[in-house]
């Protein structure tokens, strides 16, 4: 089942909740969606607030949705306007095959404004608060320094591919973002790693991963424990220090 199909489906099943919107942000929306590797992420925009039913009915649309291909990767918010302007607030969420509730983020709020892709309904503009620039910086400062810079301290984090890939890129992406204001693709957050004297081991084995038809003809022998074992060390100890540096220059 190819994206486009998921996602038609996706629609068909939310259908009956009458819902005034539906969004997609992150690579899907910023032109670096890779089909079979990213994340398909979404924004479902309800009419009232979920009760029970309609949470019972959530829960079942993406079950029926479980067996097919691409369907793990599909993460989505179901909000209501009303709850939007505070970024703090949890909201029923699908993700990683299970209901939960988190906040939409500044980041994600400001990304459905710059290039938020419309997949049903009306338009971000008209239902989502807008997201201040202050905002914006704060939450990018506390998201690095309490969350992430308290991870690079966990080392065994550091041997798993995810911690690797999304500890680096979201570094340069707030770096990016506290400097110039704008957000960036995780593609260009590779560029802006080498441009910030990210170690080339690290940085080549996340291109090699992500984005192999960038980067042919490197070594593709799955890492074992000794390659893992490195890797997490050179990750650690360039991140801790650059992390220290952003929070100090721009907290």
């Amino acid at each position: 089942m190819s994206t486009d199909v998921l996602l038609a489906r996706f629609l068909r099943e939310l259908a009956p909740l009458g819902v005034r919107a539906v969004w997609a942000h992150g690579s899907l929306a910023g032109g670096d969606y890779q089909e079979g590797r990213s994340d398909l992420d979404l924004i479902a925009v309800l009419r009232e607030p979920p009760g029970l039913g309609t949470v019972r009915r959530v829960v079942a649309a993406h079950r029926r949705l479980r067996a097919e291909p691409l369907a793990g990767r599909l993460h989505c918010s179901y909000v209501t306007p009303a709850a939007l302007d505070d970024p703090e607030r949890a909201h029923l969420t699908w993700a990683h095959g299970r209901p939960m509730r988190r906040p939409v983020t500044p980041v994600t709020r400001r990304e459905l404004h710059d290039f938020g892709r419309v997949l049903s309904g009306e338009a971000p503009a008209g239902l989502l608060p807008e997201v201040p620039d202050a905002e914006l910086r704060g939450f990018v400062v506390r998201d690095q320094r309490d969350y992430w810079r308290p991870a690079v301290d966990k080392a065994r984090l550091w041997r798993q591919d995810v911690w690797v890939d999304l500890g680096l890129l979201t570094f340069a992406r707030a770096t990016v973002t506290l400097r110039e204001g704008r957000l960036v693709t995780k593609r260009e957050a590779l560029t802006e790693l080498r441009r910030l004297g990210a170690p080339e081991e690290v940085v080549g084995d996340i291109e090699r991963r992500r984005y192999p038809d960038a980067a042919p003809g490197r070594d593709d022998a799955p890492a074992d424990e000794h390659r893992l074992a490195l890797r997490a060390e050179l990750t650690r100890a360039y991140l801790g220090p650059a992390i220290d540096a952003l929070v100090a220059t721009y907290g």
